[in-house]
C-alpha cells in the first residue's frame, strides 16, 4: 500500500486558488477512479474533481468553506501497489502549469541550468506523469507492458476527467491496436507557456538597487461604517487585478465609432431572428466579428508574452465580461470565433452568457482565452480603461451608443445629422504593442463597424 496526494488542481489561465464548497466523500471511504470527490468555486467556474485513482480516503485535510492555493494537498488516498511506478501526487489536468498563490505581485520561479535544458523527445514506453497530463499509475504500467509511447499516449483521448484516458479507455485502445484496428489519437495539446512573470530575471550588478515598494495605506474604519468580507471569488478577482497591473504596463488608446448603419442593421432584423433563432439579436455578435476579422490582419494583439518572446496564438479565442447576479464577474470564451459567422456568434454569446448566470459554466468554456471584449455599454456607461486578462495582451472595452448631432458628407456637401455614436477603448501591454499597432488595431475594428452591411 502506499499514499496518494490529491491536490487542488488549476481550472484556468491565472487562476491560483480555489475555494471547496462541497466533500462528496468522507474519511475511510472507499473510491473508484473518476468518482467526483469535491466541488470547487474559482473566479472563472464552479467545477467538480474526481479522483484520478481508486483507493481508500486516509485523511481529509482542509473542510468546506477553506480556500486552498493550487497545488497544495487537500486530501490523501491508500492506493494498492501496482508494479508501475509509484505517483505521489496530482496536478490540474490541464496544459497550463500550476503557480503559486498570488497576492500582489507574482514570484519569480527560480530555473536551474537543469531546467533550462530542453529534454529530448523519447519514443520510450510511457513511465512518469507527464507536465501537462497526468496518468494514473494502472494506466502508466498498461501502457508499459504494451509498449506504447509517452507521445502515443499523449495523443489517446479517453472517457475521463477533460479527456483523460482511464483504465477502460488503455485497455480498449490495447485490444484495437493488437487486432489492428487501432483509432487514430487526437492530436495532443501542447502545453501552454507560462506567462512572463514566471520566468526569474537575473539581476544585472551594474544596475543600481531598486527601493522598497512603499507599504499599502490601511484603510481606517470610522463611525458606522460597514466591513464586509469579500467572498473567495472577489478575493480571487481581486488577485488577479492587482497582478495584471503589476505585470502588464498598460496604454489605453479610445476611439469614437459612427454605428449608425449597425443601429440600423439590427432594427432590421432583430423581429425576424428572435422569430427563427429564439433569441434577441444584440449588437456584440457584430463586434465580435470585427475584432476577430482585426485580430487576424494584427496577430500580435492576439498574443503573450514569455520573457522576451513573442507567442503569437493559432486560434481567436474570444472572452466576454459576464456580470453574474452576485455582483462578481467570469469570462466565458468563444473558441474559434473567426470561424463563426454573425448568427452562430449570436447564439454562442447567448448559450454561453445564460450558462453563466445559471452557474453551469464547464471548465472548457473558460479556457484557452487569448482576447476579452468586456461590455461597460450595458450600464449607459461611455468610455472605460479596462484592466488586461492575463496571460493576453489585450482587452477592449465597449461603450454606449448614444445618438450626437455630427458633420456628414455629402455629395452636395457637409450636412449636421442625427448618427449613432458609441466609444471603443483598448487596452494593451506596451511590452509589445506599441501605440501605432494598438491604434491601427483599434481603427480596424471602428471602420469593420461602420461599414457594416449585412
Amino acid at each position: 500500500m502506499s499514499k496518494f496526494d490529491i491536490k487542488m488542481p488549476k481550472l484556468g489561465e491565472s487562476i491560483t486558488e480555489g475555494t471547496i464548497i462541497a466533500w462528496l466523500v468522507k474519511a475511510g471511504d472507499v473510491i473508484e477512479e473518476d468518482q467526483i470527490l469535491f466541488e470547487v468555486t474559482t473566479a472563472k467556474v464552479n467545477a467538480e474533481i474526481p479522483s484520478p485513482v481508486e483507493g481508500k480516503i486516509l485523511e481529509i485535510l482542509f473542510q468546506e468553506g477553506d480556500t486552498v492555493p493550487v497545488g497544495v494537498t487537500v486530501a490523501t488516498v491508500e492506493i494498492e501497489d501496482d508494479g508501475a511506478q509509484e505517483a505521489t501526487t496530482v496536478e490540474a489536468e490541464k496544459t497550463v502549469q500550476p503557480e503559486a498563490p498570488q497576492t500582489t505581485a507574482p514570484q519569480p520561479e527560480v530555473v536551474t541550468p537543469q531546467q533550462e535544458s530542453p529534454a529530448p523527445v523519447s519514443s520510450k514506453p510511457a513511465a512518469v506523469k507527464e507536465e501537462g497530463r497526468w496518468y494514473s499509475p494502472v494506466v502508466l504500467q498498461l501502457a508499459n507492458q504494451a509498449q506504447i509511447s509517452s507521445a502515443e499516449l499523449d495523443a489517446l483521448q479517453g472517457t475521463g476527467y477533460l479527456g483523460r484516458p482511464t483504465k477502460k479507455d488503455i485497455q480498449k485502445y490495447i485490444e484495437q491496436k493488437k487486432s489492428g484496428v487501432a483509432p487514430a489519437a487526437a492530436s495532443a495539446q501542447p502545453a501552454a507557456a507560462k506567462p512572463a512573470s514566471a520566468v526569474a530575471v537575473q539581476p544585472n550588478p551594474a544596475e543600481p538597487t531598486k527601493a522598497p515598494a512603499a507599504p499599502a495605506p490601511v484603510a481606517q474604519k470610522a463611525g458606522e461604517d460597514q466591513i464586509v468580507d469579500m467572498d473567495p471569488v472577489r478575493r480571487i478577482i481581486a488577485d488577479h487585478m492587482v497582478m495584471s497591473k503589476n505585470t502588464s504596463p498598460h496604454v489605453t488608446t479610445i476611439i469614437e465609432v459612427d454605428v449608425t448603419k449597425l443601429v440600423n442593421w439590427r432594427k432590421r432584423v432583430k423581429d425576424e431572428f428572435r422569430k427563427q433563432e429564439g433569441i434577441n439579436i444584440t449588437y456584440m455578435p457584430a463586434i465580435v466579428e470585427a475584432v476577430s476579422k482585426a485580430l487576424i490582419e494584427f496577430p500580435y494583439v492576439n498574443a503573450s508574452v514569455d520573457g522576451y518572446k513573442m507567442i503569437l496564438k493559432k486560434h481567436i479565442n474570444i472572452g466576454m465580461a459576464v456580470a453574474l447576479d452576485d455582483g462578481n464577474l467570469v469570462v466565458p470564451v468563444i473558441h474559434d470565433a473567426d470561424r463563426l459567422n454573425t448568427k452562430g456568434l449570436a447564439l454562442a454569446i447567448d448559450s454561453l452568457a445564460n450558462t453563466a448566470r445559471a452557474n453551469r459554466l464547464k471548465v472548457s468554456d473558460v479556457q484557452n482565452g487569448t482576447f476579452t471584449i468586456t461590455n461597460f455599454g450595458t450600464f449607459k456607461n461611455i468610455i472605460g480603461t479596462p484592466i488586461i486578462n492575463q496571460p493576453q495582451v489585450a482587452i477592449l472595452g465597449v461603450g454606449f451608443i448614444e445618438k450626437k448631432p455630427a458633420v456628414v458628407s455629402t455629395p452636395d456637401g457637409d450636412v449636421i445629422a442625427i448618427r449613432h455614436k458609441m466609444y471603443l477603448s483598448l487596452s494593451y501591454d506596451h511590452r509589445i504593442i506599441d501605440g501605432t499597432l494598438g491604434g491601427k488595431f483599434l481603427l480596424s475594428v471602428a471602420e469593420y463597424l461602420e461599414k457594416w452591411d449585412k
